[in-house]
């Protein structure tokens, strides 16, 4: 981190955690976030799921909401940028604070509960956006209050059909009681279900049919990830994401915080998300797309991803303690990396590490 990020960081971090981000989305929106320029090289180049991306690091879920700056971020050298969650109404989420950081331990904890503006206004930014700057997937949930939650995702493939480049079911957020019921079998199937079906309906209209993804959470058990396993590759969605925020505080050393409710993300959830990560590419074998999430702030830790199963890689809590240069950082180091061993192409890393990863044990 330069020394003039680090000062921003350190002013920002005077700021409460909401502020602070509506602040960071207006400077990117203006052109006022400085960063180096992305880093270009073929080897990093990844084909998943019918899509090109440039490099495999990308921006999770979460940071950009309603869709302001996807182009922005995009810029900033991420090979694509997810936006989201995005409900069909408008919601305010949970009453604040609902944000909380642990700067010894690099994390962050949010009951935020999928606030937003909803579809429309997503929608609208969407259809401004040159899609020429890059990969921009939307991650669609369901407002807490609706009667049918699987309506609701449907809905979402409807809605952004012609503007998203994929699609992320979220159904493992903490913050919307009952949402993560959804990941039980029964609910599952019910849910792909649906959610395929509008995909198809989608595809006969737009003559595209788009990529699927299944984000989970990182406290299912054996068994649950077993019906996960089952249930994506029955209903022929392209891949899973792994993982949403954690429920757990194991290792946390900032005891007032870990208090808090909410989703605990960064550093402290590595561990637990690459461990069920290796555990899922080994019940799906080498065919499904899996996306790793959890703790990535370096090069080291999204090689480390890679090795243990997944082909593309997010964050988000590391761009908050990293800073607006952290996929120029991560993408550079992966291609010294590469210089290093020799190795042909990013790819070739995927699922060297599977088993010792997934041979691990969870820490409560």
């Amino acid at each position: 981190m330069s020394f003039t990020a680090d000062i921003g960081r350190q002013l920002l971090f005077l700021l409460q955690p909401e502020t602070a981000h509506g602040l960071a989305i207006r400077a990117l929106s203006a052109g006022l976030v400085p960063a180096p320029p992305p880093v270009r090289d073929k080897r990093l180049e990844t084909r998943v799921a019918n899509l090109i991306l440039p490099n495999p690091i990308g921006m999770a879920a979460g940071f950009d909401k309603d869709a302001e700056v996807p182009n922005a971020l995009l810029q900033l050298g991420f090979g694509f940028v997810e936006i989201g969650t995005v409900t069909p109404k408008p919601q305010a989420g949970n009453p604040q604070p609902r944000i909380f950081r642990l700067p010894e331990d690099e994390a962050v904890i949010n009951r935020l509960g999928f606030n937003n503006r909803g579809h429309e206004a997503a929608l609208a930014r969407l259809k401004k956006r040159s899609r020429r700057a890059g990969i921009v997937g939307v991650n669609i949930g369901a407002n807490k209050d609706s009667d049918d939650r699987v309506a609701d995702y449907a809905a979402g493939i409807k809605t952004f059909a012609t503007v998203a480049d994929y699609f992320t079911i979220n159904v493992s957020s903490p913050n919307t009681p009952g949402l993560r019921d959804l990941q039980a079998r029964e609910s599952l199937a019910e849910l792909l279900k649906s959610v395929t079906a509008a995909r198809e309906a989608a595809a006969s209209i737009t003559g595209k049919r788009l990529s699927v993804f299944l984000k989970i959470a990182p406290d299912l058990d054996e068994a649950a990830l077993d019906d996960v396993a089952e249930m994506a590759l029955a209903h022929a969605i392209e891949g899973v994401i792994v993982s949403n925020t954690t429920l757990s505080r194991a290792g946390l050393t900032n005891s007032d915080k870990a208090r808090e409710t909410g989703g605990l993300s960064g550093r402290p959830l590595f561990e637990r998300s690459t461990i069920m990560l290796a555990r899922l590419r080994r019940r799906v074998g080498t065919s499904l797309v899996l996306i790793g999430v959890g703790g990535v702030d370096s090069a080291e830790a999204a090689l480390t991803k890679i090795k243990a199963g997944a082909d593309l890689v997010q964050l988000y809590t590391g761009l908050i303690y990293r800073g607006p240069a952290i996929a120029h950082d991560i993408t550079k180091g992966l291609v010294d990396r590469l210089d290093a061993d020799g190795v042909a192409v990013i790819a070739d890393y995927r699922d060297t590490e599977v088993d010792a990863w997934a041979d691990l044990a969870l820490t409560a």
